[in-house]
């Protein structure tokens, strides 16, 4: 099972922001489009994801000047990305270690895709339980 798979059944839709727009734009946005996260996007390439988890960072301290602020001043960099071909239980590794919920997919250094890890979690469940019905039906039938 790879990221490919996921992308298949998910689409590849992916909205984005610029570096340069400001946090209360990419809140708006993430609100628009009822998402958890965007990739940062600078000459084509991700330098970095926004979500709502800086958001809740930036606004911990009573800091509300930073809704004004660039998106590249409070999202989190480098980007932690995978490719098409990146197995679906290392991506859960790596998000389950660096504490992320969403990996950008890159080939050829562009973002093709998004996943986040209820897109993981909800491929990984599917084929849990396509095997253990593949395994019901066998013994029935054994």
């Amino acid at each position: 099972m790879t990221i490919a798979a996921i992308l298949g059944n998910k689409g590849r839709d992916v909205i984005c922001v610029s570096p340069t727009q400001t946090v209360a734009e990419a809140i708006a946005l993430l609100a628009r489009h009822r998402i958890g996260a965007v990739p940062v996007i600078d000459g084509g390439a991700v330098i970095g994801v926004f979500s709502e988890r800086d958001v809740i960072l930036g606004l911990a301290g009573g800091d509300t000047a930073m809704l004004q602020r660039p998106v590249s001043e409070t999202m989190t960099a480098p980007a932690m990305t995978v490719t098409l071909a990146e197995p679906v239980l290392a991506a859960l590794s790596l998000m389950t270690r660096r504490r992320v919920r969403h990996l950008p997919v890159v080939e050829a250094g562009r973002v093709i895709g998004i996943v986040s890890i209820g897109d993981l979690v909800k491929y990984r469940i599917e084929m849990i339980e396509a095997d253990a019905a593949a395994m019901r039906e066998y013994i029935q039938q054994a």
